[in-house]
């Protein structure tokens, strides 16, 4: 077991960072992968698995029970190492070390993020997050007055918020759908959008896994029909991307945006966008570049100052990732779900708003208690049992958004469930 353990606690202990010195965790650290992978019994049993990858995680240690990582996941300790040697690289001298060692290490870190999406490290720039990303599309297109773009009511309130602001601003049309969730039917959704087109339209934003309920969209369906009455598509990835099995060309759409804080578990402040290659040069930059219309990615990435060390200790988030692997994390993180899920279906007066289908959903639920509302439930479950959730209380949706990761252990949830189980025989 000893050895087993051993897994990444050398990493974290070697501190190693993935670019800026040259070095790959894979390269370094193979051995402890393939020791890792003989724990892995492909017909049953993998607790033991993920003991392995659960002890990489501070967070499996806290007192907290941590059930809200839908909003920013915890890094692993390799991560964590990673960002507090480049910290402390950098304060020695940051205009030395950020801007002339740091620096040369962002091409290496797009041409992994792009093998991991899929896609063209031509087509990757590296951000803050979701909302840099996507407000970079969002204010840079080139829409005009009377130009429609179609969203719904359910997708994340800055996205919401800044085709507010282009409305206000420059007179386009931003029109809202709404759906009632869950739903098992991706024609249902993808004829809802269709006929909201009208010949004025000329964007479909899209979310592939709605943050509120955990909903997942079907975005490639949409984004073929939109693409036969030449519409474009954005896709709001924040709570997809490193959680599901998928390559960003795949979606078919135009535009795509992440924060790599979520399911990655990446440093927080970390995002990414992409831009289909021959859409890069009508984009204008959210923040000012001296070649404005260029078709270089690089444009969208003069964000003057930031954090170098973060964006490094990007690398070694991937490198965890792929140790995994992104289809069995997605399936670990659905079974977890569903495991509590189906468990807290069986207490009179539990509600679940989210499928527990794959198709439909992954790592996030929402739940309810008869009688309490979502700050109530979500307050005690801090208060009582040191059990983080978050409370959704907008439109229809009245519940607590649940959602576990990797490193949420079994007995993590078996405590998560008595937890109801208590809250709700009071209620």
């Amino acid at each position: 077991m000893n050895n087993r353990r051993s897994f990444f606690r050398k990493s974290a202990a070697i501190g190693l960072g993935a670019f800026g010195v040259n070095s790959l965790f894979n390269e370094l650290h193979a051995a402890d992968f393939q020791e890792a992978e003989k724990l892995w019994n492909v017909n049953g049993d993998n607790e033991d698995y993920w003991s392995v990858i659960q002890d990489a995680y501070s967070a499996s240690k806290s007192d907290i029970l941590i059930l809200n990582n839908g909003g920013v996941s915890p890094s692993p300790l390799v991560v964590q190492e990673s960002l507090e040697k480049y910290n402390r690289q950098a304060a020695q001298g940051p205009s030395y070390y950020m801007w002339r060692i740091m620096d040369k290490g962002r091409e290496p870190l797009r041409q992994r993020l792009a093998g991991l999406g899929g896609c063209d490290a031509e087509e990757i720039a590296i951000n803050r997050n979701a909302t840099e990303a996507l407000n970079t599309v969002i204010f840079g297109l080139p829409l005009q007055k009377g130009d429609e773009v179609i969203g719904m009511k359910f997708d994340y309130p800055n996205m919401m918020n800044a085709w507010k602001q282009r409305e206000l601003r420059d007179g386009i049309v931003y029109k809202q759908l709404t759906f009632q969730f869950p739903i098992e039917d991706d024609e249902q959704i993808v004829k809802a959008y269709e006929n909201a087109i009208t010949p004025q339209t000329k964007i479909i934003h899209l979310t592939h896994v709605v943050n509120w309920v955990g909903q997942i969209m079907p975005v490639k369906k949409i984004s073929q029909m939109a693409h036969k009455k030449g519409i474009e598509v954005i896709v709001d990835g924040a709570h997809s991307f490193g959680l599901l099995d998928f390559k960003i060309p795949d979606l078919e759409c135009d535009y795509f945006g992440t924060s790599l804080h979520k399911f990655l578990s990446a440093p927080v402040g970390s995002g990414m966008m992409w831009v289909k290659k021959d859409k890069i040069a009508k984009i204008w930059p959210l923040v000012c570049n001296h070649e404005p219309t260029s078709a270089d990615i690089r444009k969208f990435e003069t964000l003057g100052t930031r954090s170098f060390c973060i964006e490094q200790a990007i690398g070694e988030a991937i490198n965890f990732q792929e140790g995994i692997g992104t289809k069995r994390k997605q399936e670990r993180i659905h079974f977890l779900k569903k495991y509590w899920a189906e468990k807290a279906l069986q207490i009179p007066g539990v509600k679940i708003h989210t499928s527990l289908k794959p198709e439909y959903s992954c790592a996030i639920a929402g739940i309810s208690i008869d009688g309490l509302k979502p700050g109530e439930l979500d307050g005690k479950l801090f208060k009582d049992y040191k059990i983080h959730t978050v409370g959704i209380n907008y439109e229809y949706l009245n519940c607590v958004r649940v959602t576990p990761h990797v490193y949420t252990k079994i007995s993590d949830l078996d405590r998560f469930v008595d937890a109801l189980s208590q809250i709700a025989k009071k209620a």
